[in-house]
């Protein structure tokens, strides 16, 4: 039996055999409790002690216990139009700065939360490299000073970690992802505040592959300005729009590379 789980000497002696037996189921419970608690385990994980959620945190996988598929990301921007296209929405996201971490508790956080996916970037940080050691050396010679043993030691590297969760999403009814674009004014510094003025339409950054807009014609880079004759001016007028026509075909005003454009699509 572990002797953590055994009760003190003193209250053995000083109790009856019922009370005993009811302090130390006490703490056994208790010990039990610490070890599984999940949020012991997010205090130890990196990953889930710097996840930032998207979408209010409510995204999660349709499945009930999924298990997550792990990539190496190689190009944040370009991974992100990918996995919209292939039907994935961002549920979070992990940044943080360490030494050497798992990636199995990646894994772990991304089973606690549901996501079906995960990319994982890792980026060398800081730490003496091979190089600059051999520099030390050589400059030490020069002026004849000694080395101590600690000098000579590999100091650990740290790494700069990001990592995004993903989940799968149902079939889509139109299968766009949008943002608005605010115009900036003439002149403007890059790092000044964008203009508050309107643009007409949204821009699409991803179609989804084998949605209605994909088999429509429409493309990542078009200008969304119409649904059936009616304006679409940001996200959530264009979500309106497609429960409104779901099930119907659909006529969208668009405009490619600066002219005008119309594509039928069946919801």
């Amino acid at each position: 039996m572990n002797r953590l789980c055994m009760p003190a000497p003193s209250l053995i002696a000083n109790a009856s055999r019922s009370d005993q037996r009811l302090s130390w189921f006490k703490h056994a419970m208790v010990l039990i409790a610490l070890a599984a608690s999940p949020l012991s385990w997010a205090e130890d994980n990196p990953y889930s002690s710097h996840y930032q959620p998207q979408n209010q945190g409510n995204l999660r996988s349709l499945q009930a216990q999924p298990e997550p598929q792990m990539f190496s990301g190689t190009r944040r921007e370009e991974d992100n139009i990918r996995m919209l296209e292939n039907g994935y929405d961002l549920m979070g996201f992990s940044s943080f700065e360490a030494g050497e971490v798992d990636a199995a508790q990646a894994l772990n956080h991304g089973r606690e939360i549901q996501a079906d996916s995960i990319l994982v970037y890792m980026k060398k940080a800081g730490g003496a490299s091979p190089a600059s050691r051999m520099e030390v050396i050589k400059e030490a010679v020069k002026k004849g000073q000694s080395l101590t043993e600690k000098d000579m030691a590999t100091k650990p590297g740290t790494y700069r970690y990001y990592a995004t969760f993903w989940a799968k999403l149902p079939p889509p009814v139109l299968g766009i992802h949008v943002i608005k674009l605010v115009p900036k004014k003439s002149g403007q510094n890059e790092d000044a505040a964008p203009e508050t003025g309107k643009s007409a339409g949204v821009r699409v950054i991803a179609v989804i592959h084998e949605s209605a807009a994909e088999k429509g014609g429409v493309l990542r880079g078009d200008q969304l300005l119409s649904i059936n004759q009616e304006k679409v001016d940001d996200a959530a007028q264009l979500s309106s729009l497609v429960r409104k026509y779901r099930g119907k075909a659909i006529r969208l005003q668009l405009e490619r590379e600066g002219e005008p454009l119309t594509i039928e699509a069946q919801l």
